[in-house]
């Protein structure tokens, strides 16, 4: 298969273009990126990289939180003038996730990008993958992207500035996030890489991280995506979703009951979009719109990804074909089956 003409390897590219642009941004010099492009990126881009080119909407939303809503509300003061700031951030971040809803997960954020890339070392290293949960196993873990976006970025922010909290709880998503560690790595940079212990709040919170970093690297080598599948700004998407110009678009078939290659591809295990006969638009709040249900599923245009309305790419029989030819090959090709080949030979020269 022309590798121009698969949607996966297009994507890779556009995943590494966004990586460096994002990571390594502000090394090209100019002001805009050397000050960053915004504050309110709907991607995890973290404000500890001195050289990304951008900021996440999820940093900005705690510093408000905790420095001018919480200040004002226990002043008593008008809840308008505290809320503005944080208007005024999602606003620029819907102005962003219009243009390219849900994709800015699987297109555009770093970590999703660094994920992927382990899943691909995994792969070539041979190791035992695990390509599904277990569909109770997936339930479970849907209500914790919201927990965090409540508890982490809204919720204790908020409660440091009323007071309630030591101010080491203003800004606790950012001090557990894995994008701050792995863009500050990736410039070199292992002063995020510590156990802070200032106090107990700093430790324990240094400790989840340096867990949660190391948890996430070990998990991506054998399963796919895991920290995506609980990642807050996930659930700042899915809130805003039916705003977006991109959609997955489904017109059931018939078949659609049988075949269930699409809930296979997908790397979120959904599949709802499989079992989805009534629903048109199909972009669950897990759906990062990778296109990978598109690529595999192989009725002409029973999904398809839709940018305002109009058709951007479908499935195809002829390019479903292909695609999983492609990804046999892709997938024979690894450490393990190089070494059980050549096993066989040298015991035959014996």
């Amino acid at each position: 298969m022309n590798p121009l003409k698969n949607v996966s390897v297009i994507r890779k590219l556009v995943q590494l273009g966004a990586f460096l642009l994002l990571v390594y941004g502000s090394t090209l010099g100019t002001f805009y990126l050397a000050d960053k492009l915004s504050g309110a990126l709907p991607a995890l881009s973290c404000a500890f990289d001195m050289n990304g080119a951008d900021i996440c909407a999820l940093i900005p939303f705690q510093h408000q939180m905790d420095h001018r809503l919480g200040p004002v509300i226990s002043a008593g003061g008008e809840i308008l003038q505290g809320l503005l700031p944080t208007l005024i951030t999602l606003g620029t971040f819907l102005l962003f996730f219009v243009v390219l809803n849900k994709a800015f997960c699987g297109w555009i954020c770093p970590l999703g990008t660094f994920q992927e890339l382990l899943q691909i070392a995994g792969q070539k290293l041979g190791l035992r993958r695990s390509e599904s949960l277990a569909p109770g196993v997936v339930q479970r873990m849907r209500p914790v992207k919201w927990a965090i976006l409540g508890l982490l970025v809204f919720g204790f922010p908020l409660l440091t500035g009323l007071g309630y909290l030591n101010h080491d709880l203003g800004d606790p998503y950012c001090r557990i996030c894995p994008s701050r560690l792995l863009t500050t790595l990736a410039n070199g940079d292992s002063s995020e890489l510590v156990v802070d212990t200032a106090s107990t709040t700093t430790l324990i919170l240094s400790l989840i991280a340096d867990f949660l970093f190391g948890l996430m690297v070990a998990l991506a080598l054998t399963l796919r995506q895991p920290f995506c599948r609980v990642c807050p700004m996930l659930a700042l998407h899915a809130v805003f979703r039916k705003l977006g110009l991109l959609r997955l678009v489904k017109q059931a078939s018939p078949r659609c009951g049988k075949c269930g290659f699409c809930a296979k591809a997908c790397p979120m295990d959904i599949r709802e979009i499989h079992t989805e006969m009534e629903q048109r638009d199909v972009t669950f709040e897990d759906c990062t719109l990778c296109g990978r249900c598109v690529e595999f599923c192989p009725d002409r245009g029973v999904l398809q990804l839709k940018y305002a309305g109009l058709p951007l790419f479908r499935a195809d029989s002829h390019y479903f074909k292909q695609r999983k030819k492609a990804q046999g090959a892709w997938e024979k090709g690894n450490l393990r089956a190089l070494l059980a080949a050549k096993k066989p030979r040298r015991e035959s020269g014996s």
